[in-house]
């Protein structure tokens, strides 16, 4: 088999050496880019599985970088792990927004963000559902091709997105806790902050349009998909 590919992008030589002999020694292979700049030109030639991006960069910072890789239509699905110093909840909030899957703040543990990394590239991977093709109302979701409709118009969805949906609605009318689907779409637990939970629900609501206010909110505890709008 061959080995997943990862961009690290970070400018840091100490930081950027620590982390390509750690994603080494867990059996990927890994690229450096010392700047934003840098990493744009390496992803117009390469392929890469997953992109980890530092926010503190020289002439361009992770930020911009990450709205221009999701910008790109060749790009865009490439997962983002934003690797910084700046821990902020604003920031963390910033980088979601922008598409970024996962926010890991230095110091770090090399374990966790290993873990970190093999949870994400796990993300796109969905278990079969009940059925192959989901229709709720006007909402058709076709999980074998990865596409989405909403009343024939095709909704262009990350795979964190696609994957949260599918969930949602396969559970459709059972209460969704934040926790619990930080577990079994993220990978994750409760000690990665909820609010990833939350950007995720807005950006997928605002996508589907119309069809996203069949997600609900209940408030403090979580969401569900409406069992009303079957088949």
């Amino acid at each position: 088999m061959s080995r997943q590919k990862i961009l690290l992008v970070e400018d840091d030589k100490h930081i950027a050496k620590l982390v390509s002999y750690n994603l080494e020694k867990a059996g990927f292979d890994c690229a450096v880019a010392d700047d934003g700049e840098e990493a744009l030109e390496t992803l117009s030639k390469e392929h890469a599985d997953l992109i980890i991006l530092d926010i503190m960069l020289p002439k361009m910072d992770g930020f911009e970088v990450c709205r221009l890789i999701k910008q790109n239509d060749r790009l865009k699905n490439i997962p983002v792990l934003m690797l910084t110093a700046k821990g902020e909840e604003v920031d963390r909030i910033v980088g979601l927004e922008l598409g970024a899957d996962d926010y890991v703040v230095k110091p770090f543990s090399p374990r966790e963000l290993i873990l970190r990394i093999k949870a994400i590239l796990k993300r796109g991977m969905i278990e079969s559902p009940a059925k192959e093709v989901i229709k709720r109302g006007i909402l058709v979701i076709d999980v074998p091709r990865h596409r989405v409709t909403v009343n024939n118009r095709e909704i262009e969805l990350t795979p964190i997105e696609f994957k949260l949906l599918v969930v949602l609605v396969e559970r459709k009318g059972r209460l969704q806790s934040r926790d619990r689907l930080l577990s079994d779409v993220w990978d994750m637990h409760s000690d990665v902050y909820t609010r990833t939970v939350d950007t995720h629900i807005k950006r997928l609501r605002e996508k589907l349009g119309k069809a996203g206010k069949q997600i609900e909110t209940v408030r403090g505890m979580g969401y569900r998909f409406k069992e009303e709008d079957e088949d």
